[in-house]
């Protein structure tokens, strides 16, 4: 037996296992599972396994739903949601605060039930998930009894599916369940395959409170399922997975309006500058990419560091890494769990393997018996490597160095995911302008990992978008306040010109594009009749010339909202001089329209702020709104005016640069507008003007890479957003309407010009015990 004195020399931990009978004595009453629809668990039908990833062992056999099972439960949440959303949101309230209560009086029962199911450590199951699933379910009872006062005129978009992945399952149920019951919505909910179970206790939970049938349905199964609950009747999808299930996701809701939310995959840079402090930074990767065995969408998997302390800093890793514990999930003492599959090991392991095989060097990351795989990570390593390219999303991350903070910016986004970051200073001025520089939905400073319910979480780029948590995740499951929407005039084809039919008699003007700041002709070369004249017919090479331009005008959003303020203030002033000329083309209705929006956009070019919000002790949360950088804009087909500056003025107050098609029937009133432009010192490439076959050009627009985000007020929809889901750009399609009304202008346009980015910085002492909770 070993004595004590030899323990205090090794300091070797024992064995220090939770126990699992109660939740074993739990799976043992239930046997097979059904599904739970309607309030109730239906009977067990075509049965799969569950299985526990650290033995291989089977914990339960559970029902594999089909579509009929999808119709069922979307049938019971369509007949419970109009009685959820007539509560008052004091009962909506209640019954999310007594699921956190239940979920809170369940905590061990759940944290071993997760790592059973799951494979990861006990001690991140028990401190990490359970309480932030607690967490969202307090924080969003907050946001039922303040939806009427704080979002006035929304309403509940309806019966929302919802598909959640393995890595987080029960979190990721809260996540989106508790936002949605908030808003007034009901829910038809799928869980990951592989772990269905603590779902299904929380549906137990859900009949313990009493919450109203239909209100949550669980259907479980595999892809198949999921794909019937997106192809099923249901107001929306809120899809936690791969970049590339929900690109095809996107495809699928193309042309449908439903609503939709993506939170994809990411290769999250993790950024160590020079006079970091390195202790820190590699205890800063222990919690970000060997948390959960490095399954984790946000997990900081590419480290870049400062070559100056690159050989430091990596013999502080190795040597931490070292002593990592990889090993039972339940042992309290484990660091690194289980793989969650073996499917899922040897991708892992294949991907390192390509890695390696392109020249990479693999240290650590050894295979285990079973669905274990050391911490490691991926040395020497170039951009074009798989490895560096590829989301691993297991324990492996990949380390290479950079020399100045421009580098390491340009490393940092070379990818083409933009889900988070992490960056590690002393110096609070370096760490904020690299944060500002990085282009991802949350960057933490000196922390990783940190997440809270208050905090919006979502990504940039093919990495989705929407948010979860907070104001804005809420604003995601809730709709608009409608508008009265009319019939847009369908478009005439476009003829091109071959004679000067339709110039005007006593000048002969001729119309061009207007791109970079420059009057362009097509590429074409061609014209079209239109009234008061002839159009230029544009072509996808001038849709690629004008998003060029579009791009090379960055510097737009760095010039602040007072300066971008004052170029709109310009604009109306630059209008309103020239208000009789351009009401003979259109209308002096639409004219004021055009300078009311103009002066109602400089208004809140600088007044459109994010939130420094209340989240962990010992963080600032700051939540701010950013540009999308590049936005497609296809302009409706009636009040050519009024209509492009309701759209245009938004989306450049908020520092986007826009290119622009002009209404198809009627757009040399637009056209006119480069003179004014030019006069108001509105910097070339900010807003570009192309002209001819609306839907063929937005499609064009759609589908370009450098386009973040799309708007479009009629038209091929569907084809549009095919298109953008390329990308997986967000494209809002607002109803066509009285431009020239008060209805056309407010912060329902901002919202959508703009996309959160989520901050954490340090802040003063961290109270104790409130550390890193895993580690």
């Amino acid at each position: 037996m070993t004595s004590v004195s030899e323990l205090m020399e090794t300091m070797e931990y024992g064995p220090s296992v939770e126990d699992s009978a109660a939740a074993r004595d739990w799976l043992a009453r239930r046997g097979a599972f059904g599904h739970f629809i309607g309030g109730v668990f239906t009977e067990p039908g075509a049965l799969f396994d569950t299985r526990d990833p650290a033995t291989g062992e089977v914990l339960a056999q559970v029902t594999q739903g089909t579509a009929e099972d999808v119709a069922a439960a979307v049938a019971a949440a369509r007949q419970a949601q109009p009685g959820w959303a007539a509560l008052s949101g004091t009962q909506r309230a209640r019954y999310l605060y007594a699921l956190a209560r239940h979920v809170q009086k369940r905590e061990r029962f759940l944290s071993v039930l997760e790592t059973l199911d799951n494979g990861k450590p006990i001690r991140e199951s028990r401190d990490i998930d359970v309480p932030l699933v607690a967490r969202h379910f307090y924080h969003h009872a907050g946001w039922a009894e303040l939806r009427d006062s704080t979002l006035p005129g929304h309403q509940p978009i309806g019966v929302c599916g919802q598909i959640i992945p393995w890595n987080f399952p029960l979190l990721m149920l809260a996540w989106k369940i508790a936002p949605a019951l908030a808003a007034g919505n009901t829910v038809v909910l799928k869980p990951a395959e592989y772990t269905p179970l603590t779902a299904l206790a929380f549906a137990e939970i859900c009949q313990e409170i009493g919450l109203p049938a239909g209100v949550v349905n669980i259907v479980t199964g595999d892809g198949n399922t999921g794909a019937a609950l997106v192809a099923a009747e249901v107001d929306k999808i809120a899809f936690t997975g791969s970049t590339e299930v929900g690109r095809a996701i996107a495809g699928q809701l193309a042309g449908r309006g439903k609503r939709l939310t993506l939170e994809l995959g990411g290769k999250s840079p993790f950024v160590v500058m020079p006079d970091a402090d390195l202790d820190a930074a590699v205890e800063g990767v222990v919690d970000s990419i060997w948390f959960n065995g490095g399954q984790v969408c946000c997990a900081g998997s590419r480290i870049l560091v400062a070559e100056a302390v690159a050989d430091r800093f990596e013999t502080l890793l190795n040597a931490r890494m070292a002593r990592l514990r990889v090993g039972p999930p339940l042992d309290k003492s484990t660091d690194v769990g289980a793989i969650v599959d073996p499917v899922q090991k040897d991708r892992i392991l294949s991907i390192c393997k390509a890695a390696t095989d392109a020249g990479a060097e693999l240290v650590g990351g050894a295979p285990g018996d079973g669905c274990f795989i050391a911490p490691g990570y991926l040395r020497n390593i170039t951009p074009a490597n798989p490895g560096f390219e590829q989301e691993i999303f297991g324990p492996i991350a990949t380390l290479s160095t950079f020399r100045t903070a421009d580098e390491a910016v340009e490393l940092a986004n070379n990818t083409r995911y933009g889900l988070a970051a992490s960056v590690w200073s002393e110096s609070a001025a370096v760490a904020t302008d690299i944060a500002a520089r990085i282009k991802a939905g949350v960057v933490w400073i000196n922390c990783a990992n940190v997440f809270d319910a208050a905090a919006p979480f979502g990504g940039y780029r093919e990495s989705g978008f929407g948010r979860e948590g907070g104001r804005t995740g809420m604003l995601d499951y809730l709709a608009e306040a409608p508008v009265d929407a009319a019939e847009e005039p369908a478009p005439a084809a476009p003829v091109s010109a071959t004679t000067g039919a339709g110039q005007p008699a006593d000048l002969d003007r001729t119309a061009k594009l207007y791109i970079g700041g420059v009057q362009k002709r097509p590429d074409g070369g061609a014209s079209y009749a239109v009234p008061g004249g002839l159009a230029p017919l544009g072509s996808r090479k001038d849709i690629r010339n004008a998003v060029e331009a579009a791009a090379k005008a960055g510097k737009w959003a760095a010039m602040g909202g007072h300066a971008r303020a004052q170029v709109l203030y310009y604009i109306a002033e630059n209008l309103s001089a020239r208000a009789a000329e351009f009401a003979a083309r259109t209308s002096g209705a639409e004219v004021e329209a055009a300078i009311a929006r103009a002066f109602h956009y400089a208004a809140w070019a600088d007044k459109f702020d994010g939130a420094n919000v209340q989240a962990k002790p010992g963080h600032l949360l700051n939540v701010v709104n950013e540009p999308y950088g590049v936005m497609g804009i296809s302009c409706p087909n009636a009040q050519p005016l009024a209509a492009f500056m309701s759209l245009v003025m938004p989306a450049i107050a908020m520092g986007n640069r826009v290119v622009v098609i002009a209404a198809q029937d009627d757009p040399l009133t637009v056209t006119d507008l480069y003179q004014v432009f030019d006069t108001s010192d509105l910097p070339g490439g900010v807003v570009n003007i192309v002209t001819g076959p609306r839907d063929d050009l937005a499609k064009t627009l759609a589908a370009h890479d450098e386009v973040a985000a799309m708007w479009m007020v009629g038209g091929d929809l569907a084809a549009v957003e095919r298109a953008a889901g390329g990308n997986l750009k967000p494209v809002w399609a607002p109803a066509h309407r009285d431009w020239t009304g008060r209805p056309a202008q407010g912060e329902t346009f901002l919202r959508h010009a703009t996309q959160t980015k989520t901050i954490w910085l340090p802040y003063g002492a961290l109270p104790e015990g409130t550390g890193s909770a895993a580690y």
